[in-house]
């Protein structure tokens, strides 16, 4: 599988991991909620999950993104999910979400031992944070959409992320 590239303004930076691939099974994972409870990709079993990765939720990009999200995540209905996941700490995560008014959007940290980044080709090796990205898991746990969004200062592909979601459905 060949890696995907990213720069953070203009420079490049290395992915740690495995590259996915749309059709590959989601890697099962293990990441801590704002309450530090486990979650797991299991947690969303026969659900359609949009999965999306940021640097951190207290910069303007991944504010911006998450908050999109959480507005769409509503039209998505009960057959889906939508989970953000960051090396930012629980509670900053939980303060980050109380203060943005986000519910509808899940957000999750990696921030023990970064294997989520590792197992999902994400985590950028010379920053130790996650790269913004976005992957769309079916029902049955297969990658269906996939977007390395190239320039970490970039935006995702937002239609595309919920057309693919709404497709599952």
């Amino acid at each position: 599988m060949a890696k995907d590239k990213i720069t953070f303004k203009g420079n490049s930076l290395t992915l740690e991991g495995a590259g996915l691939e749309v059709g590959d099974k989601a890697p099962a994972f293990a990441v801590t909620g704002n309450d530090l409870s486990p979650v797991s990709l299991s947690d969303y079993q026969g659900k359609v999950v949009l999965l999306t990765t940021v640097p951190s939720l207290d910069t303007p990009v991944c504010d911006v993104e998450t908050r999109k999200f959480n507005e769409a995540a509503g039209s998505l209905g009960a057959g889906a999910a939508v989970l953000t996941i960051s090396m930012d700490l629980p509670f900053a995560q939980k303060r980050w979400c109380g203060a943005a008014g986000v519910k509808a959007v899940t957000t999750a940290s990696d921030y023990k031992d970064a294997s989520f980044g590792r197992a999902y080709g994400v985590l950028i090796k010379e920053l130790h944070l996650l790269a913004r990205a976005v992957f769309v898991i079916d029902k049955a746990g297969v990658i269906r959409y996939k977007q390395v969004v190239e320039e970490v200062t970039n935006e995702p592909d937002y239609d595309a992320a919920l057309a693919a979601a709404r497709k599952l459905l």
